[in-house]
């Protein structure tokens, strides 16, 4: 599993509750570092959840990045944006689910498992 956050306590709450629940996790802090990670990855990520707005981008261009590199992994948006446009536009580019901020980390794990099952095999 990938998690794409700018927000290191985010990115630190996330992958700390995930690995207790026995996920693989990486970590990336924008979008230039998660298109090197999917794309030097030996294997697919089953799940990457996704920050909306990063440093390097603030758009869904980043989205789409991902659904060309890895087009059976299930993305998770996360966003703090609520716009319709945003969320409309997530789901047309094959995001599996957006989930908007604040969340409860622990629900995540729920989701996580949801998006996991739902990859092809």
């Amino acid at each position: 599993m990938l998690i794409v956050d700018d927000e290191p306590l985010i990115r630190w709450s996330l992958a700390e509750t995930l690995m207790d629940s026995g996920h693989t996790v990486v970590e990336a802090g924008d979008g230039e570092a998660a298109v090197r990670l999917l794309t030097d990855a030996d294997r697919p990520f089953d799940v990457v959840l996704l920050d909306y707005r990063l440093p390097d981008s603030n758009d869904l261009n980043l989205l789409a990045t991902i659904r060309r590199i890895a087009p059976g992994t299930a993305v998770v948006m996360m966003t703090a944006f609520g716009v319709p446009e945003v969320a409309a536009g997530a789901e047309q580019l094959g995001a599996y689910r957006i989930v908007h901020k604040p969340f409860e980390v622990h629900d995540m794990v729920k989701l996580v498992l949801e998006a996991h099952a739902a990859v092809p095999r």
